[in-house]
């Protein structure tokens, strides 16, 4: 029987943290995480023991609620899990990519009208720093910030398309499509290839995703759980 090798899409927070994003990289242990104003995502090792673990509560807080994006390994019992959905993981197969001459750079400048469409549309964490994490396009109409789309996690060899969104007066457009195929071409031609997640059950986004030329790559899941208080002494 084979057994294929570990890939970096595995767990590519992991891949981020120690790879290209290891700019970002809190760590406790073999615990790493992004700043809590720059992104969600965290990272376990690929087998957590009960030391990760311990490191995971100290370095956020006793009953404090950490993501546990795309791990799909058991959680300690005193754990609680407090959110968990199925989603899936997409990667390029044969995207049309191309440049936007109506695709604009956003900046930290552009942070507060981000996250007003952001909090308007929903399409995932979008903290203060998250620009930071990669290129972020948008397009604007009579000076407003209708669509965007960006980069965040960074693998090497890879980087993930996230946060795509359009404001709901002026769906229908396809800028959406437009800036997904933008972000793309930004990321192709640097080497890399592009990959997203969205929720498995998100058919509608999964059937533009794969219309535009990409595949399933794998399922995961995305999940939440509660660290317990009061820690530990050992770890407090």
């Amino acid at each position: 029987m084979t057994i294929d090798a570990p890939h970096v899409l595995d767990n590519p927070a992991l891949a981020s943290l120690t790879g290209p994003h290891a700019r970002f990289a809190e760590k406790r242990g073999r615990v790493l995480r992004y700043p809590v104003d720059v992104s969600p995502w965290l990272a376990l090792p690929d087998e957590p023991d009960a030391g990760d673990w311990a490191d995971l509560a100290a370095l956020a807080g006793a009953g404090v609620e950490v993501p546990l994006s795309g791990y799909m390994g058991r959680v300690p019992e005193d754990w609680e899990i407090t959110f968990h959905i199925e989603g899936v993981q997409l990667v390029d197969d044969g995207l049309a990519a191309a440049s936007d001459p109506e695709a604009v750079r956003l900046g930290p400048a552009d942070v507060p009208e981000i996250l007003d469409l952001i909090a308007r549309t929903r399409p995932g964490p979008f903290l203060p720093r998250t620009v930071e994490m990669g290129t972020y396009l948008g397009i604007r109409r009579d000076g407003a910030l209708v669509a965007m789309a960006g980069e965040r996690l960074h693998p090497p060899g890879w980087t993930e398309i996230s946060a795509v969104c359009t404001d709901p007066g002026v769906r229908g457009q396809g800028l959406a499509t437009r800036l997904i195929l933008a972000v793309a071409h930004g990321i192709r031609q640097r080497g890399e290839t592009p990959f997203l997640h969205t929720g498995a059950r998100n058919t509608h986004a999964i059937r533009l995703y794969e219309s535009l030329g990409f595949r399933l790559r794998r399922t995961t899941a995305f999940l939440a759980a509660r660290v317990p208080e009061p820690l530990p002494e050992s770890v407090a």
